[in-house]
Order: structure tokens, then sequence, then C-alpha cells
């Protein structure tokens, strides 16, 4: 019986040393070993074989692209606007030992030197550069993370702006400050409206006083030579200067009468003896 009790331990032992010698690393990975407290070697896909006991897997790292996410954050930019940008960034492990060694923790540091950087970048520009600018703050992004993550044993193949945009507070006064824009050209646009209608109607009182001074002219200059072709008409006789007197007198008479406004119409009465008198002082 305490032979196949120790037996037992034994086949135990040797099952358990053969499954720390024997490692069988996924593709997709490499894994890190340290041999007594010191880093040994990196264990590549495939079969691999270390000393029990002696060998220890330290850190098991993927080599494909991992997907980091930026989460949202407010950024100042150069002239005092505040807006919130998020971002992904996709990065690579490149050298193992660097990443387990060089940093604590490799996704935590890429992460927070996104922020960083993205906070710089943007913060170095106009909102309306910012916001109008995805592929250039994408290049300096690379840019400027690529030295400090080569000591972390990453790269970084892209970052990638997934929203960059005025914050609430900002984007409310942009748009209070839009409609006194649009305000200020409608008072504008009225302005000159009014100007240009003012302008027109000086031009016509202008052109109206002008035609009116010249029609009073012309009236002026037509009475002025019906007068002269009377005068020459009569000549020195009083008869026929009186004789049209008389006949403009019983003309305006007549129109008096037939006025559909009077009401009254009030007549010499010695009518007939003036139009007579005036015919015969005429004569005489």
């Amino acid at each position: 019986m305490t032979s196949l009790i120790i037996a037992g331990v034994v086949a135990l032992f040797a099952i358990i040393t053969l499954f720390k010698g024997v490692r069988i690393v996924p593709q997709g990975e490499e894994w890190i070993v340290e041999r007594l407290g010191r880093y040994h070697q990196t264990l590549k896909p495939g079969l691999n074989i270390l000393i029990p006991y002696m060998d220890v897997v330290a850190y098991r790292l993927p080599t494909k692209d991992i997907i980091l996410e930026v989460y949202q954050q407010e950024i100042i930019t150069k002239d005092n606007a505040v807006i919130v940008a998020n971002a992904l960034c996709f990065a690579k492990v490149v050298d193992p030992q660097k990443a387990s060694y060089g940093v604590q923790d490799y996704c935590f540091a890429v992460t927070s030197l996104t922020m960083t950087s993205l906070r710089a970048i943007v913060g170095a520009m106009d909102l309306d550069e910012a916001l109008s600018s995805r592929e250039q703050i994408k290049a300096k992004l690379r840019e400027a993370m690529s030295e400090q993550t080569e000591d972390w044993g990453m790269t970084v193949r892209s970052v990638e702006i997934q929203d960059i945009k005025p914050s609430a507070s900002m984007q409310s006064a942009m748009e209070r400050q839009a409609a006194a824009e649009r305000e200020r050209k409608a008072d504008v646009t009225r302005a000159e409206g009014a100007k240009q209608a003012a302008i027109l109607e000086a031009q016509a009182r202008q052109e109206s006083a002008k035609l009116d001074a010249e029609a009073q002219i012309n009236l002026a200059e037509a009475s002025a030579k019906a007068i002269t072709l009377v005068k020459n008409a009569v000549g020195s006789e009083v008869t026929p200067a009186m004789y049209l007197l008389g006949e403009r007198y019983i003309g305006a008479m007549e129109n008096l009468a037939n006025s559909s406004n009077a009401k009254m119409i009030v007549l010499p009465a010695d009518l007939q003896e003036t139009v007579r008198g005036l015919m015969g002082r005429a004569k005489a």
C-alpha cells in the first residue's frame, strides 16, 4: 500500500514537471520567461521546452493589434474655446521584453499618452482649425507618440478621432453668436434698403420739381407769346381789347353758373349797363 502511494506521488510529480517543462504558445501571443527571477527568453508561438521549477512564464503578451479607447475629454483651444474629443488608438506590441519591463501597464500608458498628446495638439489650435483638421491631428499624434512608445516596446499604427465637437455650453454660445450675426446682417440689409429707397425718393422729388419748373416756364412763355400776339393784333385800338375783356367776363359767369359746387351766384345789378358801358365807352 505504501509503495502504491509513493508511486502515485512520483507519477503526479512527473506529470506536473512535464507540464511545467513543456509549453505550447498559441498564435498571436509571445510569452516572457524568467529564470530565477530574471528575464531569460521570449517564447514564440508553438512548442517550447523549459526547465521546470527554474523557468517561469511571467508575462503573456498579444502580438496582434490592440484597440485602446481614449475616452471623451474636454480640451481648451488656443482661442479659449472648449471642445470635446474622443478617439481610438490602434497599437501593437513589437518588443515583448520592453513592454513587460519598460512600463508597468503598457495599455494604460499608451491610452494616457494618447490623451495628453491629443490635449496638447488640439490646445495649440484655434477652434475652427481643430474642428476641420482631423487628418492633421492624427499625423501629429503619431509623430508625438512614436518616440515614447518605442521605449515601451510598442508602436502606434493609427489614432482615429471618433468625435470632436464644441462642448454643450460652447455650442449654445456659438448658436447665439450666429443668431446675432444673422440679425446684424439683416439690420444692415434693411438699412441699406431704406437708404436706397430714400435716395430714389429724393431723386424722384428732384426730377418732379424739375419737370414742374420746366412746365411753369413753358406755360409762362406760352402766356407771354399769347399776350404778345394779342397785343400785336389789337395794336393801339381800345375796342378790341374791351371786347375781349367782356367776352372773358361773360365766359367766367357762365362757368360759375354751371359749376356743381356753386350754391349762390352774385351778379352785378347793372350787369347789362356794365357791358353796355364797356362796349359804349369802347366805341367812344
